[in-house]
């Protein structure tokens, strides 16, 4: 940051010539007494400050008082380019559910997202105090607690208008619900956009690389809020990052909060916590961990009390349908379950205990993070970069995929690229093709599953942040401020 100069105590009138034009030898003090008094000669100039409006912009020449307005706006207009792709999201986004969507497809039923519907009726349960229900049929709720807590607020409203939860079908074509389900869904997935673009600008990004940026991550995040309605997907890894960006400035306490809420919403974040403790004091740790658990502990163990064949079900096998996703060639290791789904829970632990791996190299590389200082520019994204590799584990060794599980690589994956204008533009066109490409309807063990893959591992090499003091632009070592 640039510190602004201090006006003179007695700045000279504009179009007075300098002091130095009349020398005293010519001009003696005794000749002309009246000169010795040039303050009450012109006694505007004492007051520049004053002289000028303090409008939004105006510098006036102390630098104080009217650059007030001036950095309100700037604060004002910081999140500008989130806050359009996330309006750009919603209109697009909505009026293609309801409007030309169908009808570009010859339908007259609106194309809504299947899962939210499971959703919110385990919102509308927890609304109604009826705990016990909340992994119960017909929810089909698969995540923590957390993640029909934040849809509660809607479910709230749309109670009180009595509007039907019903999901859609032949006699339900246009439910009233998704006029405000809809909208709530999607703007509190503008969680990661907003979380992205200050992790960008912490990293010494430039706008017009944060307007890219604000491009690629709102075309990825229709993947999984519109198409497939998991809001609790982007804002569990929307307070991730916002607790990415508190460690790089040694807020650690919030940080970890915000880690426990992520964790309470969607567990899939449980994967880039070793990271997360590469950045933290060994003396620091255990109170990290306790903090990060306990909102999750809490919920679980609340919802568990009420139900505990349910939340067990649910929580720790995770059951996923091979028949209507798309199948893995890690299926084989998966137990089968009635109904002809699988439980995909305890295969995901082979991708937890390969995280630890990455926190291994990702301490090697970053182990000034933990030494409890401002980390600079390179930590930042280098943490950032090996974050995002340890969420692509999830869909390494899934037994089970559905399109929307390689967002949040993408999510991160993006901020982490903006170190060169060939890295964002690559990883850019790279995330925006595997968003669109992953809807496919491919089936196979290995026809839907090995192109996914290769692309989440082109993004991570598109995005790899070179070296310490190797030749990057963009990439600087100097303390985020």
């Amino acid at each position: 940051m640039t510190s602004q100069r201090q006006a003179p105590d007695s700045p000279p009138t504009p179009g007075d010539p300098p002091a130095t034009a009349q020398p005293a030898a010519a001009q003696p003090a005794t000749a002309q007494p009246a000169t010795a008094q040039p303050a009450t000669a012109q006694p505007a100039t004492a007051q520049p400050a004053t002289a000028q409006p303090a409008w939004p912009g105006y510098l006036a020449p102390g630098g104080h008082a009217s650059a007030r307005p001036a950095a309100r706006l700037a604060g004002a207009t910081r999140r500008l380019l989130p806050a359009a792709g996330l309006a750009v999201l919603l209109l697009v986004g909505f009026s293609s559910t309801v409007w030309w969507g169908p009808a570009l497809a010859g339908k007259t039923a609106w194309a809504l997202p299947d899962d939210l519907w499971g959703t919110l009726v385990a919102a509308n349960r927890l609304l109604h105090g009826d705990i016990a229900g909340v992994y119960t049929p017909p929810t089909g709720l698969i995540t923590f607690p957390g993640g029909a807590v934040i849809m509660v607020p809607a479910v709230a409203v749309i109670d009180l208008l009595g509007w039907s939860l019903h999901s859609q079908g032949p006699g339900n074509e246009h439910p009233l619900a998704w006029l405000l389900a809809g909208p709530y869904e999607t703007l509190i997935s503008g969680l990661a956009l907003f979380a992205a673009d200050g992790l960008a600008e912490q990293a010494g990004a430039g706008r017009r690389k944060r307007l890219v940026l604000a491009a690629a991550s709102t075309v990825a995040l229709w993947n999984v809020s519109i198409r497939w309605g998991h809001p609790e997907d982007a804002v569990a890894v929307g307070l991730i990052l916002y607790a990415i960006s508190d460690l790089a400035k040694g807020k650690t306490a919030r940080a970890a909060w915000l880690t426990g809420a992520a964790v309470a919403i969607q567990p899939l974040v449980l994967l880039a916590i070793p990271v997360l403790l590469v950045a933290i004091r060994p003396r620091r740790m255990a109170g990290f961990l306790l903090s990060a658990a306990t909102p999750a502990t809490v919920l679980l163990a609340v919802a568990a009390a009420a139900n505990w064949h349910a939340t067990f079900t649910a929580v720790f096998r995770q059951p996923n349908w091979p028949t209507v996703d798309h199948p893995t060639p890690w299926l084989a290791l998966a137990t089968r379950l009635p109904g002809g789904a699988v439980a995909a829970g305890p295969v995901r632990l082979i991708a937890i205990a390969a995280s630890l791996g990455c926190a291994a190299l990702a301490w090697r590389q970053c182990r000034a993070a933990g030494t409890g200082a401002r980390w600079d520019e390179f930590t930042l994204l280098k943490l950032l970069w090996w974050v995002a590799v340890s969420l692509a584990l999830r869909s390494v060794f899934e037994p089970v995929m559905v399109a929307y599980y390689l967002w949040p690589v993408l999510a991160v994956t993006l901020i982490a690229a903006v170190t060169t204008w060939p890295r964002l533009i690559a990883t850019s066109v790279m995330a925006g093709t595997l968003t669109f490409v992953s809807q496919s309807q491919l089936r196979g063990e290995w026809a839907w599953w090995v192109p996914m893959v290769l692309g989440l591992a082109l993004m991570l090499v598109f995005s790899q942040v070179g070296m310490r003091g190797a030749s990057s632009p963009g990439v600087a070592t100097t303390a985020v401020t």
